[in-house]
């Protein structure tokens, strides 16, 4: 982990990169920008589906809100008629697929963030091959295919793009990786159909997205009660997330007195990992949490957030659907 705290802190401003992170993202940016011309012209096949297909991703490292971007866009999809599934390759999970998930996944088989996703309500197929995945999907009733994390998995052909932005660390130093936290050059941005920025910091050209929060769940009988019940306490706050300051502040903001726990991203939790040793509230993550239910006590909490998002953009999504589905009767 120290090696990637460093690298962290070069990226964001707060220390340096070291030497051997410039010829190798020297060397990351030819080898992607290759990647890209081999299936651009044909020479890696590519897989196009019948269907329309949503790619959510983002050019940058770490968490962005994909996973809530996603599941409020499938439900606000199912509102307007249409049959949506997600496909996800299942990253932290032991299957290989392809896989179409049943009522109650196990996390370590596939995946949390497809556990999380599965849980709203929508289909979801894992595999290393999304295209056979989505199949499944198809196969099962879906009329809209939605890969998860899958902007730089070009294997699957793509009708609309969302990239998703942090609003807070946006692109760091604008380099790529190791040097920075890009993924695709910032260039990319402009071969997107939509940009999400998650935050108030949208920016001329963005879609402004919220994570609103407020209420606790308990992982052993599933009561609900709202965060004012933490305010003032002193709690243990545990993220196993892309950027877990953001649950902590969000925390924060609510006025809990929060002792920080964060671990690194998809980890998988043993009681050892939450045995803090005291009675004080534990609160975690919804992607946290899908990995916990097994372990849960009393006074450990689920914290869920939905994403909100303005009615236009969803609007000029199916909008853009529509077309997609004339086109490929």
């Amino acid at each position: 982990m120290a090696l990637a705290d460093t690298l962290e802190a070069a990226w964001y401003g707060k220390g340096r990169a070291p030497w051997w992170s410039y010829p190798l993202a020297a060397l990351y940016g030819g080898v992607s920008r290759l990647r890209r011309v081999m299936y651009r012209r044909g020479w890696l096949s590519s897989v196009r589906l019948p269907v329309p297909v949503i790619v959510i991703g983002n050019i940058s490292v770490g968490g962005t809100g994909k996973t809530p971007l996603t599941i409020a866009l499938a439900e606000a999809l199912r509102q307007r008629g249409y049959r949506p599934g997600v496909v996800s390759r299942g990253y932290g999970g032991t299957e290989r697929g392809p896989l179409l998930l049943g009522e109650l996944p196990d996390p370590a088989q596939v995946g949390d963030e497809p556990c999380l996703i599965r849980a709203s309500g929508v289909p979801v197929a894992v595999g290393r091959d999304r295209p056979m995945a989505a199949q499944l999907l198809i196969d099962a009733g879906c009329d809209v295919v939605m890969a998860d994390d899958g902007l730089q998995h070009y294997r699957l052909q793509r009708d609309i793009e969302i990239c998703v932005i942090d609003g807070v660390r946006r692109f760091g130093n604008g380099r790529l990786l190791p040097l920075g936290p890009l993924r695709e050059p910032l260039a990319r941005l402009s071969q997107v159909d939509f940009r999400i920025c998650n935050g108030t910091q949208a920016q001329q050209g963005e879609v402004p997205m919220q994570l609103e929060g407020g209420l606790a769940r308990a992982l052993v009988d599933e009561q609900l009660c709202s965060l004012e019940v933490f305010r003032g306490q002193r709690v243990h706050a545990v993220a196993g997330i892309g950027h877990p300051e953001r649950f902590f502040d969000s925390l924060r903001a609510q006025g809990l007195d929060v002792i920080p726990h964060a671990f690194p991203d998809h980890h998988a939790y043993t009681s050892g990992d939450l045995a803090f040793g005291d009675g004080a509230p534990l609160l975690m993550t919804e992607k946290d949490a899908v990995k916990c239910q097994r372990l849960a006590l009393p006074h450990w909490w689920a914290v869920p957030v939905r994403a909100v998002l303005p009615e236009a953009f969803v609007v000029a999504l199916c909008a853009r659907l529509a077309e997609i589905r004339r086109a490929k009767r």
